[in-house]
């Protein structure tokens, strides 16, 4: 937890923790001098200089006092509200009428929920009854009516709390959307997109024809690593103990067994001279919910540091082989393209089988290819997988990404500083290991 920045507000054991009652701060008062030593204290003296001038500016008051007037005013609290949103529409470069920019302000409001909903419904999705958000929290949308709550003695701690932290992520939430205008990110996913359909994807299919195989894989009980995998066409297989027939012919009939798996992909195709390589993709514009959260495991208000990999692909292929010329496909159709491809941070385990990274909750035993492509003013995240690393990714212990996303949220602190202890009555930190083990359980029992 860095003090310096916006998290340290939700910090439980510091001067901006959330109190049973709304800060009242009154010029010389007992409770405004215990909170000068609890800055002091902590070192945030310039810290809440700032939040104070900020609020102030925001709310067009010059004491705490006058906050309590706008509560009871609704005329007042209209006109900071049609302020505000003014205000916010300049800071964050929104451009657009009054009408325009309350729209889009207001989705920065869905994109706080949304993170949290996201949490609630995957990874603690067994604890949501503990962290569900207070109605009249969820419902709010204005910057100004969630502010004011923080100071009216009307709403529980649990509201307040959860006010602040709608605020802070609605202001993450904000940052990136003004960096995704400034670096024309859904334009350039569909420069992306028109790219890998022009230049890489093989002619002799239609855009966006895709060819359904399944990976019957054998697993190691006790790690459940892939030990063996096969590709089976769709329409040559069956459950069943007698062999069907389908057009007359008869069918491969298959059984699945302890510690096996049978995995739906569908594949496109490119083209090295002139052989038709299969390949699973997944092309990502990382969302916003995605990008709130990896500013806060990586403590970073900014965006331009924190997120580097706003667009991204997975591949999947039959080998090694394989995977070495989808690489060097991927250099000739850009220059094809008219752009030098250039790559940065490469990292290939697929044969030592060790990886090392700085993410949090990543696992040494992860096996890819993964490296940064910089071409025609993109730099794309490209992640390339074997069909047995693929199945690792999804399957092995220690190694799935449903088991490294548990992980980074609860390695990072972020389950306990989004949902903490006392206001929610549940130790978070805790659940790390029963969470892990129902995904294992959903993993390897489905």
């Amino acid at each position: 937890m860095n003090k310096d920045n916006i998290f340290s507000l939700l910090d439980r054991t510091g001067p901006f923790a959330t109190g049973d009652y709304p800060p009242g701060l009154a010029p010389l008062s007992s409770e405004a001098r215990q909170f000068a030593r609890g800055l002091a204290e902590a070192g945030m003296g310039t810290r809440y200089r700032i939040l104070r001038n900020q609020i102030f500016e925001f709310l067009d008051v010059r004491s705490f006092r006058e906050i309590q007037a706008i509560i009871a005013d609704p005329v007042r609290r209209k006109m900071a509200n049609e302020r505000a949103y003014r205000l916010l529409g300049n800071m964050f470069g929104i451009e657009g009428n009054a009408r325009e920019v309350i729209l889009r302000v207001n989705t920065y409001s869905r994109t706080a929920d949304g993170v949290i909903n996201y949490l609630k419904g995957k990874v603690l999705a067994n604890y949501a009854s503990y962290i569900e958000m207070t109605n009249e929290i969820d419902s709010c949308k204005s910057p100004v009516d969630l502010m004011l709550i923080l100071f009216d003695d009307r709403y529980h701690k649990k509201a307040r709390f959860e006010a602040k932290r709608k605020l802070i992520l609605m202001s993450l939430a904000a940052s990136i959307d003004q960096r995704e205008r400034e670096t024309e990110v859904e334009g350039k996913f569909g420069q992306f997109l028109d790219f890998l359909n022009e230049h890489v994807w093989s002619k002799k299919n239609r855009i966006g024809e895709l060819e359904i195989v399944y990976l019957l894989s054998d697993h190691d009980p006790e790690t459940f690593a892939c030990t063996k995998v096969e590709v089976i066409g769709q329409g040559h297989w069956a459950y069943g103990h007698t062999a069907p027939k389908v057009f007359g012919k008869e069918v491969r009939v298959v059984e699945r067994k302890a510690n096996q798996k049978l995995t739906l992909i569908k594949r496109r195709r490119f083209e090295v001279n002139g052989v038709e390589v299969p390949i699973y993709v997944s092309i990502r514009k990382k969302q916003s919910e995605a990008k709130v959260l990896k500013l806060l495991r990586k403590g970073e208000e900014n965006p331009a540091v924190a997120v580097d990999d706003e667009l991204g692909l997975m591949g999947v292929v039959d080998s090694v082989a394989e995977v070495k010329a989808f690489q060097g496909h991927l250099t000739q159709s850009a220059a094809k393209a008219g752009s030098l491809m250039t790559l940065e941070e490469v990292t290939d385990t697929l044969s030592s089988g060790g990886h090392r990274s700085g993410s949090i909750g990543s696992s040494a035993k992860t096996q890819m290819l993964k490296f940064f492509a910089r071409m025609g003013g993109m730099r794309v995240e490209f992640i390339v997988h074997t069909n047995r690393s693929y199945l690792n990714y999804m399957y092995e212990r220690e190694v799935s990404h449903d088991e490294y996303e548990v992980r980074r949220i609860f390695d990072s602190g972020v389950a306990e500083l989004l949902f903490p202890q006392d206001i929610y009555e549940i130790d978070i930190a805790e659940k790390k290991d029963s969470v892990i083990r129902w995904f294992r359980k959903r993993i390897e029992e489905f």
